[in-house]
């Protein structure tokens, strides 16, 4: 008597079952770990960006005396920072330009895209964050130079808190 062989067709039940399970922990393991890389490199990205602000900012300074750009609002500070000036800050052809295109976009957060800077006339930026309106990207204070990223993180903290100096 001669015995049939069959040929296998597909998968069975239990071989599907491995896979997805393998599938799931290779997930459980990696996606954890792609959404902290994001997170740092969101981190990284507001760091870069505030430095590059904070050099402009000093290296005017250096160069005009100890003070730094002033101005009632963001058009009279960019003014200062994206063309040559003259010593006491007007226009002029000694010094300058510290930066390329003005202050540049905030790079996370809610406000991301946004690049509205409020001008604060005295005192701390962070400390007087608590009375800026939503949509403003940073606060620079032009006494002190300090200025602040307000990444506006959903993380339930009060304005003075989301308005970080990192």
């Amino acid at each position: 008597m001669k015995t049939q062989k069959m040929k296998r067709q597909g998968f069975s039940l239990v071989e599907l079952v491995i896979v997805v399970v393998i599938i799931g922990v290779i997930a459980a393991i990696a996606v954890p770990r792609i959404s902290r890389g994001a997170k740092g490199a969101g981190d990284a990205a507001i760091r870069a960006t505030l430095a590059g602000m904070r050099n402009a900012l000093d290296m005017y300074a250096a160069e005009h005396g100890g003070t730094f750009p002033d101005g009632a609002d963001q058009a009279a500070v960019e003014a200062q920072l994206v063309a040559k000036t003259a010593f006491d800050g007007s226009a002029g052809t000694d010094f300058g330009p510290y930066l390329r295109t003005g202050f540049p976009s905030i790079p996370i957060g809610e406000n991301k895209g946004a690049s509205t800077i409020t001008i604060i006339t005295s005192g701390d930026p962070v400390v007087d964050a608590a009375s800026v309106a939503t949509g403003v990207a940073w606060l620079y204070s032009n006494d002190t130079g300090k200025i602040v990223a307000n990444s506006m993180l959903a993380d339930g903290g009060t304005p003075a808190q989301n308005y970080r100096d990192y």
